[in-house]
């Protein structure tokens, strides 16, 4: 009886039965040869390995959209508790430890990267999401308090080919240099228009025991109500101008400020 001295994994043994069927039951006898590896060189070189490749990654990315997160191992878990939210319209269900901000959920438990972590202690306003309809510090929420609740980030503002009018703006009037700030900002000023809609109080009301009615934003109001997100390049004229022009629809004419 001959003895098998395979060593190709089921992976392994699946490729080269689809790429080379005739050499795999020597393969599977006499083990791996040199002009086996030169032959299937020559057919990577030829696009047939690659474009099998390509389809086998497509097909798991495929069906990885449909599967629950996978859980990490239950030693990396202490307190776990199952958490179940939408995310940009998208409904998840995951195991995450107890103590695990949302901001860390999102980036490295859903890879949803768009939401930046900077100063990580609520102060920069880098990681800032929208959650059921008001803007949150993701760095300071816990992803335990998102039960059942509504998340949008970054990723999900645009529908489709189609940006967020506020991302248009921003692009028209360049709201940004490095950009890191900028899916925070972003994030911020599209809750913002809910809440001037809304006409809730900021630190420029005059009166905030009259009847809320929705606001115009003026530049003083723009600046006050986005405070919590910090530019460092500096591109604050430029933000406001976008956040007017996306409220009111009309074309706003871009300030520049030079040094005398």
């Amino acid at each position: 009886m001959k003895q098998n001295i395979s060593r190709l994994t089921p992976e392994e043994e699946k490729l080269f039965g689809d790429l080379m069927p005739e050499e795999l039951h020597e393969v599977l006898d006499s083990g791996l040869k040199r002009r086996h590896f030169l032959k299937l060189m020559s057919l990577a070189s030829a696009g047939l390995l690659v474009s099998h490749m390509v389809g086998a990654e497509q097909l798991f990315a495929r069906s990885m959209e449909i599967e629950e997160i996978a859980d990490l191992m239950p030693a990396a878990i202490e307190n776990g508790i199952n958490v179940s939210f939408k995310v940009n319209s998208s409904k998840k269900k995951l195991l995450v430890d107890s103590r695990m901000t949302l901001l860390d959920m999102l980036r490295e438990r859903i890879g949803l990267t768009g939401s930046k972590k900077g100063c990580d202690h609520g102060q920069c306003g880098a990681c800032t999401v929208i959650v059921d309809g008001n803007r949150v510090l993701s760095c300071l929420t816990l992803a335990a308090t998102c039960e059942g609740k509504s998340v949008i980030t970054i990723e999900g503002l645009a529908k489709e080919n189609e940006l967020n009018p506020m991302q248009q703006a921003f692009l028209k009037h360049d709201g940004f240099q490095c950009g890191f700030c900028t899916p925070g900002q972003i994030c911020s000023a599209v809750a913002l228009m809910k809440e001037a809609k809304e006409g809730q109080a900021s630190f420029l009301t005059k009166n905030i025991r009259d009847k809320p009615e929705a606001v115009l934003l003026s530049d003083d109001e723009i600046a006050e109500r986005m405070s919590g997100n910090i530019c460092r390049c500096g591109a604050y004229p430029n933000i406001v101008a976008a956040i007017k022009e996306a409220q009111t629809g009309k074309n706003i004419d871009q300030n520049w400020l030079f040094a005398d």
